[in-house]
């Protein structure tokens, strides 16, 4: 067969290999990972990438491989299954039947889908990766854009002073599992964008991840000159100039690429301050489609924009000078028909500070009606990062809600985990809902779990040697110096793992706090210990590469040595086989840096536990029964305390986890261990599998916003015109609002408040009145509503306002306030004047 993308041709038999390889859901296939070691075993373990494999497998192997029987059958097999998951309706069909849902776009900067395609750096490409695999498997109307990176993130190698040295390969996209997109007419799409004095050739390339499709943008066109053909040559290289550049390849030439395939998305999902630019885009677009004013297509589009924020801190927010945003952005601002002073204040704190850099999340902020963070915990702390752009609201109103992540099981789970989870949840468990998994797990016996937790780190323990022993081989070490790697690790052994960016915040190094005391734990001849690294720093953060040549070098100790190793160039290979086989997951970011954390999350469903700070996810997910926690749940500054929590954690791994893996019953299995195990499988890995995380993305916010946007745009954006007059009026009067006479009867029971209120020329539906306390013993603030009674004889636009609220502090404590109000605005999130009594 001729394929206009594979650059040969295959056997008859082998043509559907064609259409398997191209679709990344042979990621989440173990069916599928079998065939293709099947095919080529050595360019498949090397590779991981079925598209290259096809290009590189010998004719004669092909042409074997066509006669198989066996193998033809299994390809059959999978074919089957692989009909039949296209062929089911999905969640949203079942749970929603008739929903009118529209399209969601998805925009980030970084996906981690699978080695085959390396264009993510850490966690928040593998969250968008794995967001997508649950939006196929949940057969949601979702398309994914994001930038093809001739280089990607770097690939690491560790030299023999222990320092990480940075590595560049190159994407060649014709071995990349991708085809160029197409336009309506067939031929292959190209965006042109406007850059000062030059024009921006972009190609678009599509992904297929099952039922979503991927677009990736790429600027290594032959049109364009070479500093514009790097603009996508590195995930988060260059400068300030680059990264502003690439980011206006996300947004806006994202939107334009959805344009141009005539997409026409109801939601704008922006995964991280990165893609902020896709708003100004879409106002763009809907301003000339629909003949409105700015201000009327900020507030059309905005109902069908969500930010989903990653940061912890404010210093990871991506801001430019106003000089950098004038020189790219100037033009663009001035088809909006406001000025570019105007523009400039949409990511900046206020208005009146002009000087001040543009800030990519506050643009988000004020362009999306609906924000989240990714846990419980990030929320609260975005709400304190995002206070100032609120002024005079309260904290815990400020409009951050969350959506906690959580992983894609099918991706992470080891052959050995899918066996069992299949054999007591069925196959189609991570396709819907996951209410039942609990219980199924939970009749698992005690034999079972454990021996599949044997086998599974068995498995790390050979992937370990093979890794050391391929090191060795490259430095061509004596055959006897190899041999003695057969002696590394023991598959009985317990192990721990730690793997994850080395930055100065997640305290990578605290297990070294006290050299000897960890020593003394891995080496302990009754109850060994043993411990698996790898971790990557960013190429300019100088501080994390040190503490990775910290952490290189004591590995290299001859008491450490065959007790802990250090393995360089962490990737998702590398993290799928770590997640599958460690016994204990140890985590220690310095609370609250750590937005979510999803490391943790892979080992649930592969029966691995957690050690973690109560940080991130595991602040709401950790319970006694279901693993161990670091620190005391606060927030501290002090310096000695990364002392207390260092000589805490081997405090818990010396007196509680250790002793209960090796507390064994007569058959040899650690009860308390595995009903650990069973507990931290049964309640978190459903709770904590991105199938949930998606549900609670379109039941919380997709459905919510796609019936707000339609409601904005129906009958030429009625309703968002009426909008922005009505937020019109409320600039040019609300200085002119106040409150007087307030009076307070109290009783045993009640407070009766009365209050006058002058709404100078609003109309009085415009606000809302109400009596407002600060929540009592960490509970949330009381806030109730005031009706509005007579108008007050003699004034103009005045009215008494009445409340009766409970007597359960004092009258002083509560506090009347006026808000906007309009029923189909989200205050404060889109409109936040607030006026106080005092």
């Amino acid at each position: 067969m001729n394929s206009p993308y594979l650059p040969r041709t295959l056997p008859a038999e082998l043509e559907i290999l064609i259409e398997f390889s191209l679709d990344l859901r042979w990621t989440w296939s173990h069916a599928g990972d079998a065939l293709w070691q099947t095919m080529a075993p050595e360019i498949w373990e090397k590779t991981q990438n079925p598209w290259l494999l096809l290009q590189n497998v010998s004719k004669e192997r092909l042409e074997t491989l066509a006669q198989d029987q066996s193998f033809l059958s299994k390809l059959e097999a999978l074919n089957g299954e692989r009909i039949d998951y296209y062929s089911q309706d999905g969640w949203l069909e079942s749970e929603y039947p008739g929903s009118q849902l529209g399209t969601i776009a998805y925009f980030s900067m970084e996906y981690g889908l699978g080695e085959a395609l390396p264009i993510y750096a850490g966690g928040l490409g593998i969250l968008a990766g794995d967001l997508l695999k649950s939006a196929s498997d949940l057969n949601l109307p979702l398309v994914g854009v994001g930038l093809l990176y001739q280089q990607g993130y770097f690939r690491q190698m560790i030299d023999a002073q222990g320092a990480q040295q940075a590595f560049y390969p190159y994407n060649e996209p014709s071995g990349l599992p991708i085809r160029r997109a197409l336009d309506k007419h067939g031929n292959r799409l190209t965006i042109v964008l406007e850059l000062p004095a030059r024009e921006l050739f972009l190609r678009v390339w599509e992904v297929q991840v099952g039922r979503v499709s991927l677009y990736l943008l790429d600027s290594n066109d032959l049109m364009n000159n070479p500093v514009d053909q790097a603009i996508t040559a590195e995930l988060y290289g260059g400068g300030k100039e680059m990264r502003l550049l690439q980011e206006i390849v996300l947004g806006i030439g994202g939107w334009r690429v959805l344009e141009a395939l005539e997409i026409q998305p109801e939601i704008c999902h922006l995964n991280e301050g990165h893609a902020a630019f896709v708003a100004l885009e879409r106002i763009r677009a809907f301003k000339r489609n629909y003949q409105v004013t700015f201000a009327e297509a900020l507030w059309a589009t905005r109902a069908g924009n969500m930010f989903t924020t990653h940061t912890p801190v404010s210093a990871g927010f991506d801001c430019y000078s106003p000089e950098l945003m004038q020189q790219y952005l100037s033009e663009i601002v001035l088809t909006l028909g406001i000025s570019f002073h105007q523009f400039l204040a949409l990511g900046q704190s206020s208005i009146e500070r002009s000087e001040e850099t543009f800030n990519m999340t506050y643009f988000a902020l004020r362009t999306c009606a609906a924000v989240n963070g990714v846990s419980r915990l990030h929320a609260q702390v975005s709400q304190m990062l995002f206070h100032q752009l609120y002024p005079h609201w309260p904290i815990t109103e400020i409009p951050v809600g969350y959506v906690t992540n959580g992983v894609h099981v099918p991706t992470w789970d080891s052959i050995f985990a899918d066996a069992l989870w299949t054999c007591f949840c069925g196959k189609g468990r991570w396709a819907g809902k996951v209410d039942t998994l609990r219980k199924q797990i939970e009749s698992i016996k005690d034999e079972d779990l454990w021996t599949f937790r044997g086998e599974s780190r068995g498995k790390l323990v050979k992937y370990v040697r093979q890794q050391i022993i391929e090191k060795l081989k490259l430095r061509r070490a004596p055959e006897d110096e190899q041999s003695l790697v057969q002696n590394i690790f023991d598959p009985n052994t317990l192990t721990l793992g730690f793997a994850r960016r080395f930055a100065e915040y997640k305290r990578p190094n605290l297990l070294l706090h006290d050299p000897d005391r960890l020593i003394r734990l891995l080496t302990n001849s009754h109850y060994p210990v043993q411990l698996v690294i790898a971790g990557k720093a960013h190429p300019s953060d100088k501080e994390g590469q040190q503490l990775i040549q910290e952490m290189a070098n004591f590995v290299r100790r001859p008491e450490v040595r065959g007790h802990m190793v250090f393995l360089a160039d962490y990737d998702m290979a590398m993290a799928e086989q770590f997640v599958q086989g460690v016994d204990v997951w140890i985590n220690t970011p310095r609370r609250p840096w750590e937005a979510c954390g999803t490391s943790g999350m892979k080992l649930l469903a592969n029966g691995g536990l957690n050690l973690s700070e109560l940080d991130g996810w595991w602040a709401e997910a950790y319970t006694p029964e279901v693993g161990w926690a670091l620190g005391d749940g606060q927030t501290h500054s002090e310096p000695e305390w990364d002392a207390v929590e260092a000589n805490e954690l081997y405090r818990i791994l010396e007196e509680r986890v250790v002793p209960e893996f090796y507390q064994r019953n007569e058959r040899g299995i650690p009860e308390q261990w595995v009903a650990r195990i069973r507990s931290s499988m049964a309640i978190l890995a459903p709770e904590f599998s991105s199938n949930r995380m998606l549900r609670d993305y379109v039941e919380r916010y997709y459905l919510p916003a796609c019936t707000q946007y339609q409601q904005r745009i129906v009958n030429n954006a009625t309703l968002a015109k009426k909008l922005a007059v009505w937020q019109t009026l409320l600039a040019e009067h609300w200085s002119a609002v106040y409150m007087q006479n307030l009076q307070i009867e109290s009783s045993d029971s009640e407070h009766y408040i009365t209050l006058h209120v002058y709404l100078d020329d609003l109309l009085a539906d415009s606000v809302r009145v109400e009596v407002y306390a600060d929540g009592l013993e960490n509970a949330m603030p009381f806030c109730q509503l005031m009706d509005r009674k007579a108008a007050l004889p003699g004034s103009v636009n005045s009215y008494l306002y009445e409340a009766k609220v409970p007597a359960d502090r004092p009258a002083a404590e509560y506090t009347p306030r006026l808000v906007a109000n309009h029923r189909h605005v989200n205050i404060p999130a889109e409109e936040a004047h607030i006026k106080w009594y005092r």
